[in-house]
């Protein structure tokens, strides 16, 4: 195996150092390392990171490969900094057997460009009718420890029970989609002012925090672990803090686009801001910066959700809910929670790493930057400025709502225990 040595790199945004990765660990950190056989990047001051981890990746195969593969979806993953993804399980066959996680288990691995980790449905073709294989799927070659029906709300209470006590056996999570469906009916974006004013379908904020309300008691009734998809209001960030006080084992994750966008974005009737849950408002993305600095909520997770063109160059009525995020992630929280010194790099490598990795049991990720450890890491140019260009996407998909914005950082180099998958930019 061949020696890396990345010399002079901010290690999560500290002093620079040099790394060595010796074959599929790091061997050495320190300074002026000696180089002899190592292929050697100059990191000139940029931000060293452990491998970015993202629980909740929508890579659309089996079955929607127009919107996305496991090796074009794992591609954009290496591209945006990741070494690990958890796959959501509504593809087509929905990932509710052991032989349909497994197949994306083993699609991951042989593509090689990250790995990863299949998200078991919760309830049978996620009607909400009837458990999955949850067993099975822990037991299968996947290894399955997350569960979610994400894209649907699993709404009766007593399914959600019962799935709290069937994962509690084995240290599994259940991961909600927080959406009372009688309360969204017709949804097309946040109710408030601005959908009166556009005449568009509202999803109130309660629809939200009532099942979470509801799934923290549960999880609290069971003694089991519960993790709130996609958070996106501020009385969720609330009631996450309540639970949180009262020793309830309840984890949360916030996307990009939740941190950076609002509903105001709506009037433009431009589909690419169409999402569930939608954007909401200046006060609810303040409220969701803070939460995730002190730590209420413990996440940010993509939601990476590809559509094709057809299915978001239309009205806005007709079109899918989702945004594309893989390859944006990094930068978007490097804008709206660097540079607004709401984290320092360690705590974006803690949000965006070690904890998803913690969450769901991704083994050899999230580990700290030190000897021994996984040379799982990513590199960032954090000084850049650019235009956000989907045409350059390694995603299949293009529905990103940052076409044309300027944000900041660039993430240079990927590597998956000591192999390149990205290199000065480009994917190897």
């Amino acid at each position: 195996m061949s020696k890396i040595l990345i010399r002079g790199a901010k290690v999560l945004g500290g002093e620079p150092q040099d790394v060595l990765i010796d074959g599929e660990t790091i061997a050495a950190v320190g300074t002026d390392l000696d180089a002899a056989g190592a292929e050697v990047v100059e990191a000139g001051g940029k931000v060293l990171l452990p491998g970015l981890v993202d629980l909740h990746t929508h890579l659309r195969e089996p079955g929607r490969e127009d919107s996305e593969t496991v090796l074009t979806g794992t591609r954009a993953a290496a591209s945006g900094g990741y070494t690990a993804v958890f796959a959501m399980a509504n593809t087509f066959p929905v990932a509710d057997t052991a032989g349909v996680v497994e197949q994306v288990y083993r699609l991951g691995r042989d593509h090689g460009y990250c790995d990863v980790q299949p998200i078991g449905a919760v309830t049978v073709g996620l009607e909400g009718k009837k458990l999955a294989e949850l067993g099975a799927m822990h037991e299968s070659a996947a290894g399955v420890t997350v569960f979610s029906d994400d894209g649907k709300c699993v709404d009766d209470a007593v399914i959600m029970r019962r799935a709290l006590e069937y994962v509690k056996a084995f240290g599994g999570v259940v991961a909600q989609h927080a959406q009372e469906p009688r309360l969204t009916e017709g949804a097309q974006m946040n109710e408030g002012v601005v959908s009166a004013e556009l005449g568009l379908g509202g999803w109130p904020a309660v629809a939200e925090e009532s099942v979470i309300a509801r799934d923290v008691l549960l999880a609290e009734h069971v003694g089991s672990r519960v993790h709130i998809c996609h958070l996106s209001t501020a009385g969720s960030v609330e009631i996450v803090r309540w639970a949180k006080s009262r020793g309830i084992d309840v984890t949360a994750e916030v996307t990009p686009h939740h941190l950076l966008l609002t509903e105001e974005m709506v009037r433009t009737y431009n589909p690419v801001y169409k999402v569930n849950p939608p954007l909401r408002t200046e006060r609810d993305v303040h409220a969701l910066r803070e939460a995730l600095a002190d730590g209420t909520i413990d996440i940010v997770a993509t939601d990476h959700a590809p559509h094709p063109h057809e299915d978001k160059d239309c009205e806005w009525a007709a079109a899918a809910m989702g945004m594309v995020g893989l390859e944006t992630a990094l930068s978007v929280v490097q804008a709206t929670m660097v540079e607004t010194g709401l984290l320092d790099w360690a705590g974006v490598a803690d949000r965006m790493s070690a904890k998803p990795a913690r969450i769901g049991g991704a083994q050899g990720h999230g580990r700290p930057v030190s000897v021994g450890e996984p040379a799982n890491l990513t590199l960032v140019d954090t000084a850049y400025r650019g235009q956000v260009d989907p045409a350059g996407f390694a995603s299949r998909s293009r529905n990103t709502p940052y076409e044309g914005r300027e944000l900041p950082g660039r993430v240079t180099h990927t590597w998956l225990r000591g192999k390149a998958t990205l290199v000065d930019g480009k994917l190897t």
